[in-house]
């Protein structure tokens, strides 16, 4: 007979664990399928939060379900590429299961996902829907070698037998018998920038939270990856997961730090399951917990969901959710180098990033800069290609590649008859590129150089069948539906220009000069980057297709 257990154990049990709420309203969701009233009261009183407070952060996340069917009713992905592989007819075809849509979930290359309960279904029609893995990156299409993908086709990747096969954990046995600075030093060499969408440079975070005064010092995994178009870190996770911990552990050698947490998507269940298996695998083989490899250094990591917010991919919102507030993005100065979760130095760096960086502390820092396409370049970057394309996926690719010869070469193009429009960079943050600027290579400066960055890397293709307008009225959409509210400029800017768009609203007139002063004054004075990135969609939605705006 199963015991359910009381509210007051469910609190309990997190209660002393470090950052709790997520994984207190997480059991509460999970034991009943939504949060109820009562139980609301009972976690306030229990971590003696707020109530007003508390609300305010339960329903700033889009997947805490307050009332019955909750957590078991079909959550459908209408995301800028879903919804043009099935996604609204399906969301049609499941509203009698009051299934709702929710944003990009990250399955771009296996559309059309359906969430429900612990479970995605993914198919192009409500009667195809299954269970499928997440797909394995597409072979080696070119004759460059890989960092991260190099070995994760391997079977067994995401044991620990299976990654130490490949040479796992190499990088961190040979740390430990070195100092934190020689670790530095390496990454600093091999000029890894953060593969999240910043590009700040890795060595100079890790080495500024080791010279940082404050105690204990924290490693934070980012794998929230919201940004639609992006499905890179669920591929890592779900291949190479001993690669994150292991670049984790040897973050925290080298800066001091003692706990760690994965801040993991809500859209990935499969995942969480991956993780907590390789984290006891770790555990058990001495590489995690105390004196780890039997050294006098010890490192501890957390798995703490999100609950689905774009907003907590940016390091101040993700911090300030880990710490139970509400997840507002944070203002900077200071920064979480010297400042991070509970005020205390904090390293916070994404999937692919800390994946990288334990390759690099493998194999070197000069081999890592000999993998870029360019010389000028250093490095790798993991690009997820989806949309109109005939073969989508995650492609890592040598900084400096030709645009087109992944998109045609490695991808195989449009389908049969068709040629592409116009693809957006950086998921939806960078904009659209289109015409003659498709010839450009892939690397920051030269997506910059056309209105653009690389940002995050999702690029999603939109062939000559596509309405454009429509295409930037969503993405405009998503963009107001998951500002924060915390600036006026962003809270109010996303949402008239979503408006502006809207050839279908009542009285619709988009102004080109209005549009712009609107774009200009969000960039000029939004708290964040969501804010910031927005006014990239119409500034190149005017930029390359001049006449679908009077």
């Amino acid at each position: 007979m199963t015991v359910i257990p009381t509210n007051q154990a469910l609190i309990a049990q997190f209660r002393e664990a470090p950052a709790p709420l997520l994984a207190v309203l997480h059991a509460f969701h999970d034991r009943d399928g939504f949060i109820s009233e009562a139980a609301l009261r009972d976690i306030a009183v229990g971590l003696r939060i707020p109530l007003a407070e508390l609300f305010g952060t339960l329903t700033f996340y889009h997947h805490f379900a307050r009332e019955a069917p909750g957590k078991n009713a079909p959550r459908v992905c209408t995301g800028p590429v879903c919804r043009l592989k099935g996604g609204l007819e399906i969301l049609d075809a499941l509203s009698s299961e009051d299934a709702t849509p929710m944003p990009c979930a990250g399955r771009c290359d296996d559309c059309v996902p359906v969430l429900k309960g612990d479970e995605v279904l993914t198919g192009q029609q409500a009667d195809t829907l299954a269970v499928h893995a997440t797909p394995l990156p597409p072979p080696n299409p070119g004759t460059h070698e890989e960092c991260i993908f190099a070995e994760i086709r391997e079977p067994e990747r995401n044991t620990l037998a299976g990654y130490q096969r490949t040479g796992g954990y190499q990088g961190l046995t040979q740390a430990v018998t070195t100092s934190p600075t020689e670790v530095i030093n390496t990454l600093k060499e091999s000029q890894l920038a953060g593969r999240g969408g910043a590009g700040f440079p890795t060595g100079a975070k890790w080495e500024a939270v080791l010279n940082a005064p404050g105690e204990p010092k924290t490693v934070v995994c980012n794998a929230d990856e919201g940004e639609p178009g992006c499905f890179k870190d669920r591929t890592i996770l779900d291949y190479a997961p001993h690669a994150v911990l292991e670049g984790m552990t040897l973050a925290a050698y080298a800066t001091g730090a003692t706990r760690g947490f994965i801040y993991l998507r809500y859209e990935y269940p499969q995942t969480l399951k991956t993780l907590e298996r390789a984290i006891a695998e770790a555990k058990a083989a001495g590489l995690l917990g105390e004196n780890i490899l039997g050294e006098r250094f010890d490192f501890h990591i957390y798995i703490r969901r999100g609950a689905g917010a774009y907003v907590c991919g940016e390091e101040g919102s993700l911090l300030n959710s880990l710490e139970g507030k509400h997840p507002f993005p944070r203002n900077r100065p200071p920064y979480p180098v010297t400042h991070g979760f509970e005020n205390l130095p904090t390293v916070v760096n994404n999937v692919e990033t800390l994946a990288a960086a334990a390759e690099i502390l493998r194999h070197g820092a000069a081999w890592y800069q000999n993998l870029s396409y360019d010389k000028n370049l250093t490095g790798t970057k993991i690009i997820s290609l989806s949309g109109d394309i005939q073969r989508a996926g995650n492609y890592e690719v040598p900084f400096g590649l030709p645009l087109q010869t992944l998109l045609y070469d490695w991808a195989g193009g449009p389908a049969s008859g068709r040629s592409i429009q116009a693809i957006t960079s950086a998921g939806l943050s960078g904009g659209f590129i289109a015409g003659e600027d498709l010839g450009i290579t892939i690397d920051e400066p030269s997506f910059q150089k056309v209105g653009a960055m690389l940002g995050a890397a999702g690029i999603m293709v939109f062939d000559d069948t596509r309405d454009m307008l429509n295409v930037a009225h969503n993405a405009m959409e998503f963009f107001a539906e998951e500002s924060c509210g915390k600036c006026f400029p962003c809270r109010i800017g996303t949402q008239r220009l979503t408006e502006m768009l809207d050839r279908n609203a009542k009285g619709h007139r988009a102004r080109r000069a209005l549009i712009q002063e609107i774009g200009e004054v969000m960039k000029a004075t939004s708290a964040c980057g969501l804010g910031t990135a927005a006014p990239n969609i119409t500034e190149s939605l005017m930029r390359y297709f001049p006449d679908m705006l009077p």
